[in-house]
Order: structure tokens, then C-alpha cells, then sequence
């Protein structure tokens, strides 16, 4: 079996080699910023388990601007993690918001995220049964524990039949550029919608 670190390694690297990222380069250490974010964030933003939502907790991460800001947009509430305040969030409604040098101009802090629905955590890798390995460390590294459903974005070259390695978390949903994968952590069965 594959350390968790080597597989970050190996897909950090593929992304750059194929030139797959944007700023901040190069990826590794981070969440990626894969080209085609704004596509996978609005394949699951208007994904039917998702467009119902109202609420969402939503990590802080650059690769989720897009979705921060096309949620924000369309009048969904946000919750994002106060980046001084362990365990606080930014509750956010104005779309000005979705960069993070805005949010304490325009967010109210909180320490729970009252009515969210679910979660959209960025990640590193994902596999097709819904295992999640994130960057290592900070927010939501081993999941949120929230007893919401959590949700990803990855890019093709993210995505692995199954982890090479033990995942951090696990998600229901996988919003691609161009679909969204859903997975069955219970049985590993997943379906293309």
C-alpha cells in the first residue's frame, strides 16, 4: 500500500507535468486549483442532491472560489472557515464574499454553521468510491464529523478507480468539469448522474 504523502506526490506532480493547474503553482502542498473549477463547481452546484440546498459549508481553499462565488451568487448562504478563529466560520450571504480577503468585511462570524445541508471540502485526490485524501493538514483534513453529506470538485487526472492509500474522509458526490460522479461509501458501488 501507498503512503497517503507519496500519492499527493504523485498526483501533484501529474497535474503540473500535464499542465493541469493554476495559480498558486506549483500545486504541491495545496489543494489544487485544476483548470476547469468554474465547470465542475456548476455541474455540482446544479446537480439535483445539491441545487435544493440552501445552506453550505464550504472550505476556504482557491480551488472553491468558483463555487463560493456561483453559490453565493444564486442566494445560497455560506458557511467558510474563519481563517484566525479555530472552529469559527464566516457566515456569508453577500457574493462579495467569496473572496477571502472579503469575508471579514462582509461576513458575520460564527461558531456554528446553523442550517447547512452539506459540505463541498476540496481535496487532493478522490477515488470512484467516494474516498477522499486531502492536502494533509488544516480544515476538514479528516473530514467535518458534521453529520452532513460532504461533496468534492476534482479533475479527471484526480480521480482514481480506488486510493492507493487510506482516505481522509469519504463524499457522496464528485463535481467534474464535465459530470458529476456519485458514490456509495457504504457498498463502494457508484453511479454517473
Amino acid at each position: 500500500m501507498t503512503l497517503p504523502g507519496a500519492h499527493r506526490e504523485a498526483v501533484w506532480t501529474r497535474l503540473m507535468r500535464e499542465r493541469a493547474c493554476a495559480y498558486p503553482l506549483p500545486p504541491h502542498g495545496h489543494h489544487p486549483n485544476f483548470i476547469g473549477a468554474a465547470q465542475a463547481a456548476r455541474s455540482l452546484l446544479s446537480h439535483p442532491e445539491v441545487a435544493g440546498h440552501r445552506a453550505l459549508i464550504v472550505g476556504g481553499d482557491r480551488v472553491l472560489y468558483p463555487l463560493r462565488k456561483l453559490a453565493l451568487a444564486s442566494g445560497l448562504t455560506l458557511y467558510v472557515p474563519h481563517q484566525t478563529r479555530e472552529g469559527w466560520y464566516w457566515r456569508l450571504t453577500d457574493p462579495a464574499g467569496a473572496q477571502l480577503r472579503a469575508m471579514p468585511r462582509v461576513g458575520e462570524p460564527r461558531l456554528h454553521p446553523e442550517g447547512a445541508q452539506a459540505a463541498v471540502l476540496a481535496c487532493v485526490a478522490v477515488d470512484r468510491a467516494g474516498g477522499r485524501l486531502g492536502k494533509g493538514f488544516g480544515w476538514g483534513a479528516r473530514g467535518l464529523g458534521l453529520g452532513v453529506p460532504e461533496y468534492t470538485l476534482a479533475h479527471p487526472l484526480m480521480l482514481a478507480a480506488t486510493l492507493p492509500c487510506p482516505p481522509d474522509s469519504r463524499v457522496g458526490l464528485i463535481g467534474m468539469p464535465e459530470r458529476v460522479l456519485g458514490a456509495s461509501a457504504q457498498t463502494g458501488q457508484q453511479t454517473l448522474d
